[in-house]
């Protein structure tokens, strides 16, 4: 199997290694492998594998993937592989993409596609889901119509309550309506079920790293967005980033590599011949 990426848990215990468009990923305990890992070979060329690694409210880790369906999520303690979800499926016509657990354990994100093909965005009770699975079969918690009115490119939590939406250049773009448009960056709230603020950034985004009221974006090179505006706080053009636009498509362009430390102080992304360290700004300030 080919290897490209990595997913690791909150505690840095668990690890993923997987290959972007295959088919086939390997989970690590520590150094020790754990168990292989599969997805369905169905479109499996055309996008991202989708997996994440999280943390429930009560510590236990857990392991985020689609083994079975391309359409069916399936959550499972990581150390065990026990899974987690029951009961009966009734899955819709999903490309699940771009996994994430929020920081607290509380929710799960998805962004992927749909025919035509076209890039959405879905959230998901952890609560609901561990008790019922087919909550993972339905619309979720984010609303898409009315609610976005342009294709989803990415989107990354920002704390447990907010997370941060992109779009592209596809949709419909009325300004009457209280939706999130072409080339905008929206800031959803779980708690009041509304978007906190729309921006036009007027560009793509591309991938999206949370860090509090801020986003990096990488999508040519790197740029800190102000979420609350849409304002870029500064970019960094030498520093190049492949120009990904989405989980899905087949010519296939990778998705940045990139790792924000902890303290959201220093950025790194790799490099044909290395990796770039980048100090970013501190959080409200230039």
């Amino acid at each position: 199997m080919g290897v490209d990426r990595c997913v690791v848990s909150p505690s840095g215990r668990f690890t993923v290694l997987y290959g972007e468009r295959g088919t086939d990923a390997l989970l690590f305990d520590g150094d020790r492998l754990v168990r292989e890992l599969h997805r369905s070979s169905y479109h499996a060329g055309d996008f991202d594998y989708p997996v994440a690694l999280g943390a429930l409210p009560d510590g236990r880790e857990i392991l985020v993937h689609c083994p079975d369906r391309y359409e069916v999520l399936e959550i499972e303690d990581a150390e065990s592989g026990e899974r987690l979800t029951r009961g009966v499926r009734a899955p819709e016509d999903v490309f699940h993409s771009q996994l994430a657990v929020s920081p607290g354990g509380t929710h799960l994100l998805s962004a992927g596609w749909v025919w035509a093909p076209y890039g959405i965005a879905a959230v998901f009770s952890l609560r609901e889901a561990l008790a019922d699975a087919v909550v993972l079969d339905g619309p979720g918690l984010l609303r898409m119509a009315p609610g976005i009115d342009a294709e989803v490119v990415s989107a990354c939590w920002l704390d447990d309550d907010r997370l941060a939406v992109a779009t592209g250049e596809e949709g419909f773009d009325d300004e009457e309506q209280p939706d999130l448009g072409p080339w905008e960056l929206g800031v959803w709230s779980l708690a009041e079920g509304r978007w906190l603020r729309r921006s036009r950034v007027g560009f793509c985004l591309g991938m999206l790293i949370g860090r509090g009221d801020t986003v990096v974006s990488l999508h040519g090179h790197p740029r800190l967005v102000d979420v609350m505006t849409g304002a870029v706080v500064a970019e960094w053009p030498a520093v190049e980033v492949p120009r990904w636009e989405g989980s899905y498509g087949g010519g296939h362009i990778p998705t940045p590599v990139a790792a924000l430390h902890p303290d959201g102080t220093r950025l790194a992304v790799a490099q044909p011949g290395g990796i770039a360290l980048i100090t970013l700004p501190a959080e409200g300030g230039a």
